[in-house]
């Protein structure tokens, strides 16, 4: 059974503040959690509806009924499992190996999306703007399908992380230079902008190179791909050279 107070702290999850103020995040599915129950991320409590995760402690794990489930899951339809996890201390960033840094990008989806690109094509870690969607919001933590224990999600202020840094700095932007044409470093921070504005004017005054997408429609006339789309691409060019 869960209770109404179990039942206000996972509600309240939902929302940023909250989950910064408990340093805890929901997570659910079993593909999920049991990619979380294999990282370093530290189990809160888990709520089931059957018997799963037989490895977990029972002072850890509530039976609950699915009516219950409904009251605290964040999906629409529910599925047989929620947990708890402590959001984990940020880690300091390294200059070394291909930078993933993201600049205002505000859709949980595409936030999810680029942390499980980054996990398959193993980049080991994203500097968020402070205004970069909460890389705990349940929706993004869903769809990153497991892939938030193995990336290293940093936020800070983006400009100044980017002033100090001595590797090449690249930027995403419709007039730069044909990815696919260019001999592309190991060591980089490849910045990617706002889904609706780009990159920001402070944050464009540091890059150092600008990459673009070509296009090849004999039309020219999509306006821009969406940002977990590019990432793939850079990733994949930026990864054949590595």
């Amino acid at each position: 059974m869960v209770s109404k107070s179990q039942i206000k702290l996972i509600t309240s999850l939902q929302q940023k503040k909250f989950r910064q103020e408990h340093q805890l995040f929901i997570a659910e599915g079993v593909k999920v959690i049991q990619e979380l129950l294999l990282s370093n991320f530290v189990l809160e409590h888990l709520f089931v509806t059957q018997e799963l995760f037989s490895e977990v402690d029972t002072k850890q794990k509530t039976v609950i009924t699915e009516t219950e489930l409904k009251k605290i899951s964040c999906l629409s339809t529910p599925n047989n499992c929620l947990a708890l996890f402590k959001i984990p201390i940020q880690k300091t960033t390294k200059s070394s190996g291909l930078i993933i840094a993201l600049d205002d990008i505000r859709d949980p989806g595409n936030m999810g999306t680029i942390i499980r690109l980054c996990d398959w094509f193993g980049i080991e870690q994203i500097v968020c703007s402070e205004q970069t969607v909460d890389a705990y919001n349940p929706k993004v933590v869903q769809a990153t399908m497991g892939s938030i224990s193995r990336v290293s999600i940093t936020y800070t202020n983006l400009s100044k992380y980017l002033s100090r840094q001595s590797i090449e700095i690249f930027g995403t932007f419709m007039d730069g230079k044909n990815v696919y044409k260019e001999s592309l470093p190991k060591d980089g921070v490849l910045v990617l902008g706002n889904e609706a504005n780009g990159i920001s004017k402070d944050v464009e005054k540091l890059i150092t190179s600008k990459l673009a997408i070509p296009r090849f429609g004999d039309l020219q006339k999509a306006e821009s791909l969406n940002v977990a789309t590019a990432t793939a691409i850079f990733l994949s060019e930026f990864k054949r050279f590595s």
